[in-house]
């Protein structure tokens, strides 16, 4: 094989089981892929091809399945400082118990906390992640900044929803009035957030979405208002919708009307449109997400954390609508990973009555932590599966250790197995990950910080 350009510095890997997450799900059971600067040029069963021009590293995969890196599509980063709180609550009751911690956080928190999240992302296996942050008290710092220095500086590929909120608890909402932004406010900041910030092109490293938290923290005018910014910048939208009975009940009360119903009217339907959680949805909400491309992030361990419900995933697949994988914060999902959501997805939607065990395979499953995800981020066309062309993001996991080894087929050990290894991890052709260790950050000192800044803020709030 010729190379075009002789200068590209290429990566080989070979020997390694393939499972890349294109249209047909085509696996090899032992193949190469050639990485090319930030591109993969090859793939395919057997040896790569002969006589690669600036071959700087091979790779012997032998004992790894290879996959698309996996895609994290709903979080709340600076939850990492406040882990193992109100273990017993269910979302509204949670929420009001810590509300009055997060309206203490300032910059260096909300930089530590995403430090902290990210690594525990990365080292497993996510390549690209996002984070909803909707929290900005007065006089915190450059919040949004922290998040992506943070991310930045991580190495992976980041889409920050710039969220919001204006109703607070004098507004009959729960965020306590301290801790809201004003309408004008919340809309100038997310627009010059989106300006500095957001990167349209094939390759980019950040995004920015417009992200209003939810029905009960923000009002009807921020929705509308904020969709009407998204749409005239051309960035994507994101909110949380339809995650407890006591939301929709919420909203019938106030809107007179369910949470879709309620979305559809303030103009947050649509292809540009995906929502956190979507537990509660009867047949009615899911053709309407169905016929407008509405994407859904399923947050399986969340969900179950604070008791929320099982979300209609297998009914959502079959009607069409987008749907990818999310950790959520981790003050709801203290684990903070990703990769152990391929196995919560299946395994806890396999507890629906109507499905059972034909509700979720593995490699559905996968499909949801990669491909699924880089949809409903808008990026499907440039990560979310190994295709030549597509950027090279992309996962060794390490299958031959005892806890793999006795498991013939790759993705079923990966999504039924325990947490595998990861080997290395690839973000825009760079290794972020080696043997289970980041490269791009000391672990050790995100521990310290970590610790030190929950402390601080527990200390905050307690003086409060």
């Amino acid at each position: 094989m010729a190379a075009t350009d002789s200068a590209v510095e290429r990566i080989v890997i070979e020997n390694c089981a393939i499972a890349t997450v294109d249209a047909n799900d085509t696996e090899y059971a032992s193949g190469h892929i050639v990485i090319a600067g930030n591109k993969i040029e090859a793939i395919g069963a057997g040896d790569a091809p002969e006589n690669l021009d600036n071959v700087v590293r091979r790779i012997d995969g032998t004992g790894h399945l290879v996959t698309p890196g996996l895609v994290n599509t709903h979080h709340h980063f600076y939850q990492w400082i406040t882990r193992g709180l109100a273990t017993d609550h269910n979302l509204f009751n949670w929420l009001v118990a810590l509300y009055p911690t997060w309206a203490r956080i300032d910059e260096q928190m909300a930089y530590s906390a995403a430090q902290g999240s990210l690594a525990a992302m990365a080292r497993g296996g996510v390549t690209t992640a996002m984070d909803h942050h909707y929290v900005y008290p007065k006089g915190a710092g450059d919040l949004s900044g922290a998040i992506i220095r943070a991310a930045s500086e991580m190495g992976v590929r980041f889409t920050l929803a710039r969220g919001s909120m204006d109703r607070s608890e004098k507004d009959g909402g729960l965020p306590p009035d301290h801790a809201v932004e004003t309408l004008e406010g919340a809309l100038a900041d997310t627009e010059a957030t989106v300006k500095k910030f957001h990167d349209a092109s094939f390759d980019a490293m950040t995004q920015v979405a417009v992200a209003p938290c939810s029905p009960f923290s923000v009002s009807t005018e921020l929705l509308k208002q904020g969709a009407e910014l998204a749409r005239r910048l051309g960035v994507r939208m994101h909110t949380h919708g339809s995650e407890t009975v006591e939301e929709e009940k919420f909203c019938h009360e106030l809107f007179g009307m369910g949470p879709t119903d309620y979305f559809e009217s303030t103009g947050w339907l649509g292809e540009d449109v995906w929502m956190a959680h979507s537990v509660h949805m009867n047949d009615s909400d899911i053709a309407a997400f169905a016929r407008t491309k509405t994407g859904v992030a399923h947050c399986p361990s969340s969900n179950a954390r604070l008791a929320a419900g099982i979300a209609r995933v297998p009914d959502m697949l079959a009607a069409g609508v987008p749907v990818g994988l999310g950790v959520d914060g981790t003050a709801s999902n203290e684990s903070g990973e990703l990769h152990t959501e391929l196995r919560n997805a299946l395994l806890i939607n396999r507890l629906n009555p109507v499905h059972r065990e034909a509700a979720l395979n593995a490699r559905q499953s996968l499909r949801l932590g990669t491909y699924g995800g880089a949809q409903i981020l808008g990026r499907a066309d440039n990560i979310g599966s190994l295709e030549v062309g597509k950027l090279a993001d992309l996962v060794l996991w390490n299958l031959s250790t005892f806890l793999h080894s006795s498991i013939a087929d790759p993705v079923t050990a990966l999504v039924f197995g325990a947490a595998a290894p990861v080997t290395a991890s690839f973000v825009n052709g760079k290794q972020i990950v080696e043997n289970n260790r980041l490269l791009t950050a000391d672990e050790d000192a995100i521990a310290r910080s970590t610790r030190e800044e929950a402390q601080r803020l527990a200390r905050i709030s307690a003086q409060a």
